[in-house]
């Protein structure tokens, strides 16, 4: 059994969805893990991990405009702002999605869909230097 504990550093521009399945397939590969499965969290509390239609670009506008309108900035009943207008609603979005996701490998490679991909959900508008830590277990 072979344990691999790995770390992703990503830089976000502001809002929206960063893919991140090539980097995590990357360390697989130099894990040398065949069968197992890797878990991959976020280390941060304003934003989130997601599995996501990979192939259109306009599924993941409409995913990122509709939690704009399910969670919009600047609304009156927030009180936590300490570092702006996006800070409470950055923190609802990620505890509306997930920090975590898990995807079994098999012959070396994630077994995601035909049209899927790890992406970083990012919730704040200024960017971000984003830990991701991955812990790939198996054979």
């Amino acid at each position: 059994m072979t344990i691999c504990h790995e770390q992703l550093e990503l830089r976000t521009k502001g809002k929206g969805l960063y893919e991140i399945t090539k980097d995590v397939q990357s360390k697989i590969d130099s894990c040398g893990v065949r069968s197992g499965a890797v878990a991959v969290f976020v280390q941060h509390t304003s934003c989130s991990l997601l599995i996501m239609e990979n192939a259109d670009p306009s599924a993941r506008r409409d995913l990122e405009e509709f939690f704009d309108r399910l969670v919009p900035e600047h609304s009156d009943y927030f009180t936590h702002s300490s570092e702006g207008s996006d800070d409470m609603p950055s923190h609802i979005r990620m505890a509306l999605t997930r920090t975590s996701e898990t995807v079994p490998i098999l012959e070396g490679k994630m077994q995601l869909g035909t049209w899927q991909g790890i992406f970083l959900f990012e919730h704040r508008r200024a960017p971000h230097r984003r830990k991701i830590a991955l812990a790939i277990i198996g054979e």
